[in-house]
């Protein structure tokens, strides 16, 4: 039977960049959907991944890629690294626009030896499916476009506005298309079993071959404990009873894997006494639930574990959507130092303005649930866009000026 194709927010984007330059590069998690989003737009695919496939093309990339129907996609180039030098070469002899796509599950810069592709090739992040394109509203603007340029009332709810059982529910399904579109609950909980057995151990060895694997799983499972945390790296380590270089250098690693991302604290000159410890997220709620052995019923019994795959959930919508916005957003959080005062999220865009975020797993926020965004917004002017309490609730509701209340669900509204 064949699978309908599920639309995705970069696809306009691609089909742009195809259209104007000789190269896209499409980066992101192994099995988000990379493959399939970027086989619509290419004419060839060469899948490197295929052993026999990669060997011809690690022995005569420049032969091999003669005589191809372009766009030539070349999926997963990392298993065979020497056509990026061959790509580089025809490139400079012709680069015409739309010649080639790179699909890849580890970060370009990891090998000295391969081509970075400054200046002939245009990196486009791409996440798993975000809520948005599981229902299918992938034309409207960003998050940070509406409140920008239309202001909260851009704001709306879908038809059905799911509950915190249903929020959890979507959080634990994920983000990957396989598992969130096709698989039961049981298959779903193999799947991930699976996914995480492979990352730590292939994928892991294709980025530090000489890695434990069984202390890099006890790391991996510190982490989706403190997921969405600011949590000291002395406490990682401890926790998965490595020191402190072997901490670093995992990190390093599950970032280049594209399954952690770490959110930088903000910085301003107008705040003092700013903690510079980084957030950590694993990339898809689901990986953390996955990793603790959570379902609904347990997630709902414990209040920290719900918090945090609520906090992942959300900022894994945002991440879905703000590259492809042209205000160039970046994600931070903010906390003072003994955290005194903290907001969840900070997006941070053109001009130095923020929309300000906290995330809540409760129903009902009142104004004390903005306590630390109105005073971000006193202490920045104009320069605090808006502020927004997210929460499990049914309503949207202004707090204060420049504050308001809304489901999570606006997100996909």
């Amino acid at each position: 039977m064949e699978v309908t194709y599920q639309h995705r927010l970069v696809d306009p984007l691609l089909a742009e960049l195809v259209a104007e330059v000789p190269v896209v590069s499409l980066v992101g998690p192994r099995a988000s959907g990379k493959t399939t989003t970027a086989r619509k737009h290419a004419a060839t695919v060469i899948h490197l991944d295929t052993p026999g496939v990669a060997e011809v093309f690690r022995t005569d990339p420049d032969a091999a890629l003669r005589g191809l129907a372009e766009p030539v996609l070349l999926d997963e180039w990392q298993e065979a690294p020497e056509v990026l030098g061959a790509v580089k070469r025809t490139v400079d002899a012709d680069p015409r626009a739309g010649r080639y796509l790179l699909t890849g599950s580890v970060r370009a810069e990891l090998d000295s030896h391969t081509w970075p592709g400054t200046g002939r090739v245009i990196h486009v992040p791409m996440t798993g499916l975000s809520m948005r394109e599981k229902v299918g509203n992938t034309a409207g603007l960003s998050l940070v476009e509406r409140l920008t340029r239309l202001g909260p009332s851009a704001l709306s709810l879908p038809e059905v506005i799911p509950d915190v059982r249903d929020y959890v529910d979507m959080a634990l399904r994920g983000s990957f298309p396989e598992p969130a579109l096709r698989l039961s609950d049981r298959a779903r909980r193999r799947w991930f079993t699976s996914y995480v057995q492979q990352l730590l151990t292939r994928d892991a060895a294709t980025v530090q071959p000489r890695r434990d694997p069984e202390r890099l799983r006890r790391y991996f499972e510190a982490l989706a404990l403190n997921t969405a945390g600011v949590v000291e790296h002395v406490t990682l380590l401890q926790a998965a009873g490595i020191d402190r270089r072997t901490a670093v250098a995992y990190e390093h690693l599950l970032s280049n894997l594209f399954v952690l991302d770490v959110v930088p604290a903000w910085f301003t000159n107008r705040l003092k006494r700013l903690g510079q410890a980084p957030k950590r997220y694993l990339v898809d709620p689901a990986l953390a639930g996955a990793v603790v052995g959570a379902d609904t019923d347990t997630v709902l019994q414990d209040s920290d574990l719900l918090g945090r795959l609520i906090d992942t959930f959300v900022v894994a919508q945002l991440r879905a959507e703000l590259p492809l916005s042209d205000y160039q957003p970046r994600i931070h959080h903010l906390r003072q130092d003994g955290g005194r005062k903290e907001v969840d999220v900070l997006v941070e865009f053109s001009g130095h303005r923020v929309i300000a975020i906290e995330i809540k797993a409760a129903s009902n926020p009142g104004r004390s649930s903005a306590r630390h965004l109105t005073w971000l917004r006193d202490e920045l002017g104009e320069r605090f866009v808006h502020g927004l309490v997210f929460h499990t609730g049914q309503y949207i509701q202004q707090l204060d000026d420049r504050i308001t209340a809304v489901p999570i669900c606006v997100l996909w509204g």
